[in-house]
């Protein structure tokens, strides 16, 4: 085909075989898509009629991509990428007046403590904006980038696909959160004794901890895995459980009553939390506005208001512990 002859093709097929060869299924195209499977089902016949193969067979209720369709689909998302960015420069963006939807995806430490004060910024400037947040973890954000489901992410990130970029935002630096009134740090033998609660999305009872704490020949009991931070302030009042939690989050939980944040008594590793978005949005206007404002209000550790009698100067850590 030269491209003269691509004036006999409509651009809403290509992005109906795409969809397809993620979702492998009609109706969930037609749902994503928000198009009737009568639609989907049509698009389909011409689809097969242009590239001159069946593309996809049914096997079951799953609809299994032919060897071409496979071929097809290592060509096309890069080729629909470029048309996105080369349309998207063409764009203006007014935040004060536009009325753009943002698909973002967030882990649930950023979505709990983090979220809050980026939404209050991106409304004082953006008022008419609508932003939907999906959950994800490091496990999912790839796939979710790849299949075009968010055009932006932030957590901690693994491997990312081909079409994906990637900036560091800030360090996580892990805190110790507690609810007893015991005065002191927590020395490392009562931190061993004392029961312990994590977060983990995929149900794990083991994290950086136990590994940190199996290099010095220790362990720890975890009595409680919860999938989501929102539920520690309740779990944790009025107990003696302990939890490690990333130091944003130790400074959201420290301003709930009876909730207080300090170092842990043991050297953890500490993470990066990275903004990720697709390269097909990396030159849009309004991407990029967004993604200026994510690294403006996200980039750097926020400070913990500090009570009168403490000097200013105190190191963030100490902050942290004395914010009760």
């Amino acid at each position: 085909m030269n491209r003269n002859e691509l004036r006999r093709v409509d651009i809403n097929l290509l992005v109906v075989f795409e969809t397809l060869m993620h979702e492998r299924n009609v109706s969930r195209v037609g749902e994503k898509l928000f198009l009737g499977q009568p639609t989907i089902s049509a698009a389909l016949g011409r689809l097969r009629v242009l590239f001159d193969d069946p593309l996809f067979v049914r096997a079951g209720r799953v609809m299994e991509p032919t060897r071409r369709a496979e071929e097809i689909f290592a060509n096309l998302t890069p080729a629909l990428d470029g048309v996105v960015a080369a349309l998207s420069r063409c764009q203006p963006f007014d935040p004060a007046t536009s009325e753009v939807t943002f698909q973002v995806g967030l882990s649930d430490d950023v979505e709990y403590a983090l979220l809050p004060r980026l939404l209050r910024k991106l409304r004082s400037e953006a008022p008419n904006i609508a932003l939907v947040v999906l959950r994800v973890d490091q496990q999912q954000m790839s796939q979710r980038l790849f299949n075009g489901e968010i055009s932006l992410g932030i957590s901690p990130t693994l491997d990312l696909p081909a079409n994906a970029r990637r900036k560091s935002l800030r360090s996580i630096r892990p805190m110790l959160l507690r609810s007893d009134t015991r005065p002191g740090l927590l020395a490392l033998d009562e931190f061993c004794e004392r029961p312990h609660a994590i977060v983990s999305s995929m149900g794990k009872a083991r994290d950086d901890t136990d590994h940190a704490l199996d290099l010095l020949g220790r362990r720890r009991k975890v009595v409680l895995a919860v999938p989501q931070f929102s539920a520690l302030p309740r779990l944790l009042a009025q107990s003696d459980m302990l939890v490690i939690v990333p130091d944003y989050v130790a400074r959201a939980m420290a301003s709930v009553n009876g909730i207080r944040a300090e170092p842990a008594p043991l050297l953890l590793p500490s993470r990066e939390l990275s903004m990720v978005w697709r390269a097909a949005a990396h030159n849009d206007c309004a991407q990029r506005w967004l993604r200026s404002r994510c690294q403006a209000f996200l980039g750097t550790p926020i400070e913990l208001q500090v009570v009168p009698k403490l000097r200013p100067a105190l190191p963030v850590d100490q902050t942290l512990m004395m914010a009760r």
